[in-house]
C-alpha cells in the first residue's frame, strides 16, 4: 500500500509539472493512457478518458499550441494561464492519488499538483517575458517550442517512471528555488 501511494504521488507530481507548460495537452496524454489502459484514473475520473473529452482535449490542445506561437498573444496567455494550469494541475493529481477520504484527496492535489503546476508555469511565464524583452518577442518560438516538447513528453515519461520523473522535478525545483535565495543574497 505505502509503495502505491509513493507511486501514485510521483505520478501526480509528474503529470500537474507538465500542465505549467500547456494546460490540456498533459490532460490530453493522461486520458488517452487512461483510455488505453496504460493508467489507471481514480473511479470519479473516468470522465477523463471518455471521448467527448479527449476530442475537447484535441481541438484545445491544437488550439492553445498554435495560439503560444503568436508574439506577445502568448504572454497574454500565459497570465490567463496561471490560475488555468493550478486548476489542470490539481486535477490530475487528484485523478491519481488514491485515498478513501476525498478531502485528504484534493488537499493533497492542492499542494503537490497546484504547486508543482504553479513553479513551472511562473518559470516559463519569466522565460517567455525575458525572451519577449530581450528578442522582442522573436525567441519566443524557441521557448514555445521547449514547453510544447516538455508537455508531451513529461507525461509520457511520467508513466512509464513515475519515480524517476518526480525525483528529478524535485531536485530540479530545489536547484531553482536555491538559485532565487542566491540570487536575492548577492545584491
Amino acid at each position: 500500500m505505502e509503495k502505491e501511494v509513493i507511486v501514485a504521488v510521483a505520478l501526480g507530481i509528474g503529470l500537474s509539472a507538465s500542465t505549467g507548460f500547456r494546460i490540456f495537452l498533459p490532460m490530453l496524454i493522461t486520458g488517452l493512457a487512461a483510455r488505453f489502459g496504460f493508467l489507471e484514473l481514480g473511479d470519479n475520473f473516468a470522465w477523463l478518458s471518455s471521448s467527448v473529452a479527449l476530442l475537447s482535449l484535441s481541438v484545445a490542445s491544437v488550439v492553445e499550441i498554435l495560439a503560444y506561437y503568436i508574439p506577445f498573444v502568448d504572454n497574454l496567455l500565459d497570465t490567463v494561464a496561471m490560475p488555468l494550469a493550478v486548476g489542470a494541475g490539481t486535477l490530475l493529481a487528484a485523478s491519481v492519488l488514491p485515498s478513501d477520504n476525498n478531502f485528504y484527496r484534493w488537499v493533497l492535489a492542492i499542494i503537490i499538483g497546484g504547486g508543482a503546476s504553479a513553479v513551472v508555469q511562473g518559470t516559463t511565464s519569466m522565460l517567455r517575458l525575458g525572451s519577449s524583452g530581450t528578442t522582442a518577442g522573436v525567441g519566443n518560438a524557441v521557448v514555445s517550442t521547449g514547453e510544447n516538447v516538455a508537455s508531451a513528453s513529461i507525461p509520457v515519461v511520467t508513466i512509464i517512471a513515475p519515480l524517476l520523473v518526480a525525483t528529478a522535478l524535485v531536485l530540479l525545483f530545489i536547484y531553482m528555488i536555491r538559485r532565487v535565495f542566491r540570487r536575492k543574497n548577492v545584491r
